[in-house]
C-alpha cells in the first residue's frame, strides 16, 4: 500500500510538471503539481475507502491529476 502511494505522489507530480510545461495550464508550476497532488491523494483513499476503480494505480493517478487540473483552476476562476 505504501510504495503505491509513494508512486501516485510521484506520477501526480510529473503530470503537474508536464501540464505546465507544455501549456496545457497557466497556474505555475508549484500550484499545479500541489492540486494534481490533492486530487491524486484523493482518488488514492477513494480507492482504499469504497473500492472505486478506474484502471491500475498508475492510470488513477493520471486521470485524477488531470481531472483536477481541470476542475480546481476553472472553479476558482472569476468570471467577466
Amino acid at each position: 500500500m505504501f510504495p503505491t502511494l509513494i508512486g501516485t505522489v510521484v506520477i501526480a507530480g510529473i503530470v503537474g510538471y508536464a501540464s505546465e510545461k507544455s501549456g496545457f495550464t497557466k497556474n505555475g508550476y508549484l500550484q499545479s503539481i500541489i492540486i494534481c497532488v490533492g486530487g491524486a491523494f484523493l482518488f488514492y483513499f477513494l480507492r482504499i475507502m469504497f473500492g472505486i476503480r478506474i484502471g491500475t494505480p498508475g492510470v488513477d493517478a493520471i486521470l485524477s491529476s488531470i481531472g483536477a487540473l481541470i476542475i480546481v483552476p476553472t472553479h476558482w476562476r472569476k468570471r467577466r
